[in-house]
């Protein structure tokens, strides 16, 4: 277990300053530099250190320390992280256990939520996984990396995990669009099976993160049909959302008007640097109030924090 850090634990969701209220800045996702949180076997995500190079090494992957990581983090605003677990074993031998997420969460009081992961393909023993990780470990969501998992979104392997979520009232994130795995398929993350997910499943929360790229118009096809679907911009610039034929730049236009209450801002770290994504929000040509909503609001009523 990492080292607990000292001073108080910080408010989750809302900071208070005399009579005013201040947004807390939620990241949805990034992974700090503990040892217990990174993937025992990530062969398969190779060609991911070649697209992301250069921006990893604007982030200081290999080279942070968790003392480093979390000034960072200060400096850029962010008050809560998203950790998330993963459980590839069965495709891919690798594993980030819901405990190690869990025993984060309580070094570290009040600076991270844990999402759970578990492989569909272990069937009712990822049920049980599920469930034991957020009534016995706290965790609040699950992660599905479908093409990690080898799965659609909508393989019927799938659906006892969707139904527990519902049951457990805790959201799914689901990883949507290219993946640049050699290893596995770009079709596992084709928006529109997530229609499918949820026509079956109306109550779920879903999170698709990464924002659908080059399937853009088809995830926010689906996010305008589906009230409980939210896009997650991860893994991605948001510079690129105002850069003409980017591809991003629906994302842009829907997220400050119908959508504007279901974008959710992650930086992705060590893919992105944690600052250069927060600064590169503001410096959208959107209004702050809409900002507010994608770096904190939105998040916090997707969590029900």
């Amino acid at each position: 277990m990492p080292a607990k850090t000292t001073g108080p634990a910080r408010l989750i969701a809302w900071k208070t300053l005399g009579d005013e209220e201040f947004l807390m800045i939620i990241d949805y996702g990034a992974t700090p530099p503990i040892p217990t949180l990174s993937l025992n076997n990530g062969n398969h995500l190779a060609n991911y250190r070649r697209v992301y190079a250069a921006s990893e090494k604007a982030s200081g992957r290999g080279e942070m320390s968790l003392d480093q990581w979390f000034a960072e983090r200060d400096t850029a605003g962010i008050d809560l992280t998203v950790i998330k677990g993963r459980d590839i074993e069965t495709t891919f031998g690798g594993r980030i256990t819901n405990e190690a997420v869990a025993d984060v969460i309580a070094s570290y009081p009040g600076r991270f939520i844990g999402f759970a992961g578990v492989d569909p393909n272990k069937g009712m023993t990822a049920v049980r996984e599920l469930e034991h990780a957020v009534l016995e470990l706290g965790l609040k969501g699950l992660n599905l990396q479908c093409f990690e998992n080898q799965l659609a979104v909508d393989d019927r392997r799938m659906y006892p995990l969707y139904a527990k979520c519902i049951e457990l009232d805790i959201p799914v994130n689901i990883h949507v669009g290219v993946n640049f795995s050699l290893k596995s398929s770009p079709d596992f993350g084709r928006p529109e099976m997530l229609d499918r997910v949820l026509c079956d499943f109306p109550e779920l929360r879903v999170c698709a993160a990464p924002p659908g790229w080059p399937w853009v118009l088809e995830l926010l096809s689906v996010a305008w049909r589906q009230p409980n679907l939210s896009i997650g911009l991860i893994a991605m610039r948001p510079k690129l959302l105002n850069v003409e034929h980017s591809g991003y730049g629906p994302l842009l236009q829907y997220g400050r008007t119908v959508l504007k209450d279901r974008m959710i801002v992650g930086t992705a770290w060590p893919m992105m640097p944690m600052k250069r994504v927060m600064d590169e929000i503001r410096e959208l040509p959107i209004e702050a109030d809409i900002a507010d909503r994608w770096l904190g609001k939105n998040a916090k009523a997707f969590l029900r924090i």
